[in-house]
C-alpha cells in the first residue's frame, strides 16, 4: 500500500461525499464529525457509485437500491447490501487528504 494525494481538506464539506480517483480505485472521501474517511466509491450490491448516494449519521445511502453502508467501518448495514465497503486508511498531512491505496 502507498500514500497517495486524494484531496485538501478544505474541499470536504459535512455530509457530502467527495468522488476521486486515485489510479484504477474509485474512491469516496467523507467528512464525518471532523474526521475523514474514505472508502471504495461502489456499492458492492450493483454498480452505483456511493458518492451519488445520501450522507447522513455516519452513513452513506447507494442512489440505486438504497442499500446503507457506515463510512467508518464499510460494513453492509441493510438489504440488499450484504458485502461491506471497502475502506481505506486516512492520513492528513498539512492539510493535504493521503489514502493508503
Amino acid at each position: 500500500m502507498a500514500l497517495t494525494f486524494a484531496a485538501n481538506l478544505s474541499d470536504l464539506v459535512d455530509d457530502e461525499p467527495l468522488p476521486v480517483t486515485l489510479g484504477d480505485e474509485r474512491i469516496a472521501l467523507y467528512l464525518v464529525d471532523g474526521k475523514v474517511y474514505a472508502t471504495h466509491n461502489v456499492c458492492t450490491h450493483q454498480f452505483a457509485l456511493l458518492s451519488d448516494g445520501y450522507m447522513e449519521d455516519g452513513c452513506i445511502e447507494c442512489p440505486l437500491h438504497q442499500g446503507k453502508f457506515d463510512i467508518r467501518t464499510g460494513a453492509a448495514l441493510c438489504a440488499p447490501a450484504t458485502a461491506p465497503v471497502r475502506t481505506y486508511p486516512v492520513h492528513i498531512e498539512d492539510g493535504a487528504i493521503l489514502v493508503d491505496i
